[in-house]
């Protein structure tokens, strides 16, 4: 029986099998490093679009529109959806909003407050409804 030259050939053998393993390693660890690239762009856009909620909620009982304004990431934000980056939507008064086991002449006003934010291409929304009051009742039902 000629043995000659086989430990070359299971030698080969093992170095194909341990380079493929290597090849396959790297376009993991390439492939996770774009995954966990794309999730922090994607958090630092939710943030912005939280701030712009923040924002939103500070300024009612006015409605008016937040405008797109940069912050220090390079990150932004605007009132609306994404589609509303060049003229941001105002703020949406909801009507009055009655709860139970309030006496009659107590009421809340009801908001929504709509926020897109944007950071390294990605875009978020985030949408808010908020409940101020109590308020005193009249007649008139005006916001």
């Amino acid at each position: 029986m000629n043995e000659k030259g086989i430990a070359m050939v299971i030698a080969l053998v093992i170095l194909l099998v341990l380079t493929l393993i290597g090849f396959s390693s790297i376009s993991t660890s390439t492939f996770e490093s774009s995954i966990t690239g794309n999730e922090r762009v994607g958090t630092d856009a939710f943030y912005a679009a939280e701030a712009g909620i923040q924002v939103g909620m500070n300024q009612i009982p006015a409605t008016t529109a937040i405008s797109v304004t940069a912050l220090g990431s390079g990150s932004s934000y605007w009132s609306g959806g994404p589609s509303d980056k060049a003229s941001p939507k105002p703020i949406y008064y909801l009507g009055l909003y009655k709860k139970e086991a309030t006496e009659l002449n107590w009421g809340y006003r009801r908001y929504q407050v709509d926020a897109s934010g944007e950071s390294g291409g990605a875009i978020k929304q985030v949408e808010s409804q908020v409940i101020r009051g109590p308020i005193l009742l009249t007649t008139e039902y005006n916001p």
